[in-house]
């Protein structure tokens, strides 16, 4: 029997229909010009690209947004969720929000020495700083480069506040950083978890770590006295939707503090990469979740507007939101807020104060 090949998320490359940027060929290399081996094609490789970035906090304005500055070390991500919508993003590069997302990612070495020089700029404001808000902070290549934690070094040297959200349980590795933080009030983590069915979580979120694993980081993070989160986002109607109360009765029983939601959203790019998804993992029910989606996001495959944007409308939004609104009341998850504090940053030391 052959090996299984590793799986993608997306089932093709598509082309950026806002950029007009062409469908990506093979590059000519042997290993992407290999022929299919039983009747699968061979595996695709992922690839790493160093960005010189010359800034490493991103700002934002949005009104329906909870906070206004965020990090992300890496473009493009492995976990190669399908309905991720960062997708769009990498046409900005000449790459396809497909595959190539997933497989062609940028890093930003230099992040932890930009986020010194940013954090010790003359008038410098601190507010908490997101990771996780884009691309997962915590992807399989920060095993290697370790530029999550390069940065989460820099905070916890001035106090810092800082925010994380991933569906890895590698947040796990940085315990020794986030837990003297979190005694603080400096850090908190939200863990995101989608599914508890293996099968559906390696469709949907192919090299994203296992539900249990998300599970056990929750554990692991409490009993390290970090506050830790669960996001079930995105709920996915007709696929995920009724996990939603076991997923949140799993997650108190592991050490959450408090949970969120939101319906799937598909802009851009993303929504004919989950269409097509749909057709080749859910064929039998593909019409009836873009009807449900549809519904939720006012007959059209997504709603940009603020706020509805993250709520939905309709009568199959307000079920969620009743549904979700009394488990959490039932399992203890409706108290604590994502909050830290800002009183305690001092700016970075500088060359001079390094050498006393």
């Amino acid at each position: 029997m052959p090996k299984s090949r590793a799986i993608r998320g997306a089932t093709f490359n598509r082309e950026s229909i806002r950029f007009n940027l062409p469908g990506r060929e093979s590059d000519g290399d042997w290993l992407d010009d290999r022929e299919t081996v039983d009747g699968e094609a061979p595996p695709i490789r992922t690839t790493v690209t160093v960005e010189k970035a010359r800034t490493i906090i991103t700002r934002n304005q949005s009104p329906d947004i909870a906070f206004d500055r965020s990090i992300n070390p890496y473009r493009g991500c492995e976990h190669g969720c399908i309905y991720c919508f960062a997708r769009p993003t990498h046409a900005y590069h000449d790459l396809s929000p497909g595959l190539d997302f997933e497989t062609k990612l940028f890093a930003k070495p230099d992040a932890p020495a930009l986020l010194r020089a940013e954090l010790s700029k003359r008038g410098y404001v601190c507010r908490p700083i997101a990771f996780g808000t884009n691309t997962d902070p915590y992807q399989p290549i920060e095993r290697e480069w370790r530029i999550t934690r390069g940065c989460i070094e820099v905070l916890a040297e001035c106090d810092h506040p800082l925010t994380i959200t991933t569906k890895s349980d590698r947040v796990t590795r940085d315990l020794d950083l986030l837990a003297p933080m979190a005694a603080k009030g400096l850090a908190a983590v939200m863990i995101s978890v989608t599914s508890l069915d293996p099968r559906i979580a390696m469709t949907l979120e192919p090299r994203a770590a296992a539900p249990a694993k998300r599970l056990a980081a929750i554990r692991k993070l409490s009993d390290a006295g970090i506050p830790v989160f669960v996001s079930l986002s995105p709920i996915v109607p007709q696929i995920t939707d009724h996990e939603m109360e076991h997923i949140l009765e799993k997650a108190a029983a592991a050490g959450a503090r408090a949970a969120f939601f939101l319906p799937v959203r598909l802009p851009h790019e993303v929504a004919p990469l989950f269409r097509a998804w749909l057709d080749t993992h859910f064929p039998d029910r593909a019409a009836k979740v873009m009807a449900t989606i549809q519904s939720i996001r006012g007959g059209k495959d997504n709603d940009p507007n603020f706020f509805t944007r993250m709520r939905g409308q309709g009568p199959w939004s307000d079920l969620l939101r009743t549904r979700f609104h009394i488990a959490c009341r039932r399992y203890g998850l409706d108290g604590e807020r994502f909050n830290v504090r800002t009183d305690l940053f001092r700016p970075p030391a500088g060359p001079q104060g390094e050498l006393f």
